[in-house]
């Protein structure tokens, strides 16, 4: 039970971190970045910096919910197929992250 609790508690403050940065990147009046040392866009670059921000935002906030979200149900399931759907999670959404960023800048870049 001490593990599970452990568990519960690192997830939820990464899983709050992510939906953080989500809350911050929808309220910003400024280009939000993807965090991985790019750049983020200019104002006069995009044609529209809210709805930008909003997804760009949204995605991260999904992001949050779906790591706390596996953690929970691999908690129920146990066994191999939880680490592999955590991990698949975590892991996983990367790659569709950075492919959703990139269809942002091309969606919004003037």
């Amino acid at each position: 039970m001490v593990e599970f609790i452990f568990a519960l508690v690192i997830m939820a403050f990464g899983s709050v971190v992510m939906i953080a940065i989500g809350v911050y990147q929808i309220k910003s009046t400024d280009p939000v970045g993807f965090y991985t040392g790019e750049k983020p866009l200019k104002k006069e670059q995009l044609t529209d910096v809210k709805a930008y921000n909003k997804k760009h935002g949204w995605m991260w906030i999904t992001y949050g919910i779906a790591i706390i979200s596996a953690f929970l149900i691999s908690s129920f399931l146990g066994g191999i197929g939880s680490a592999v759907l955590l991990i698949g999670v975590i892991v996983g959404a990367l790659p569709v992250m950075m492919w959703y960023h990139a269809k942002l800048k091309k969606e919004y870049m003037r």
